[in-house]
């Protein structure tokens, strides 16, 4: 792989570290709580399961690419690692669909199952919810690049005519 490639999926990878480490902490600080009727209600991501995964896999995938960062790039490694990308953009793409629908249903609410929005009342939980998923959304997409990137390097030579 040419000095140029390289530096390309360096940066690319140091991108999607500083998304998925984000949107970790960004989501792990999500919390507000709201008086109604002199009872309390809290919101944190902890009480959704889904926003749970979410944190999870971002953590999993941020410690992942702190890993494949320090790794040379002359190892016989790189072919799991090209392997182990695909399912770390599999993984980000799962758990930001299912923490956008959590979300979602948050901030809409649900009228047929007779769920109420919440989001105006705990206002800043939503939005550090929402500034998680966006920061999710550009590290799905840095890797879903890098495994473009990555897989065109791979299957080039196979596409390149060879003269006679």
């Amino acid at each position: 792989m040419t000095q140029t490639r390289r530096i390309f999926t360096f940066v690319l990878r140091l991108l999607a570290l500083a998304a998925t480490v984000s949107a970790t902490i960004v989501m792990v600080n999500s919390h507000d709580s709201t008086r109604v009727l002199n009872l309390t209600f809290k919101a944190k991501f902890s009480d959704s399961p889904t926003f749970t995964y979410f944190v999870i896999v971002e953590a999993i995938v941020s410690g992942y690419n702190l890993i494949i960062l320090l790794l040379s790039s002359k190892g016989s490694l790189w072919r799991i690692v090209i392997i182990l990308d695909v399912v770390a953009a599999l993984l980000l793409t799962s758990s930001m669909s299912a923490a956008l629908t959590i979300a979602q249903v948050g901030k809409k609410g649900n009228t047929h199952a007779g769920w109420l929005p919440i989001c105006g009342q705990v206002s800043k939980f939503c939005n550090h919810v929402s500034g998680a998923l966006v920061a999710g959304i550009l590290a799905a997409i840095f890797y879903y690049v890098l495994n473009l990137f990555t897989l065109y390097n791979v299957l080039n030579p196979l596409f390149v005519a060879k003269p006679n």
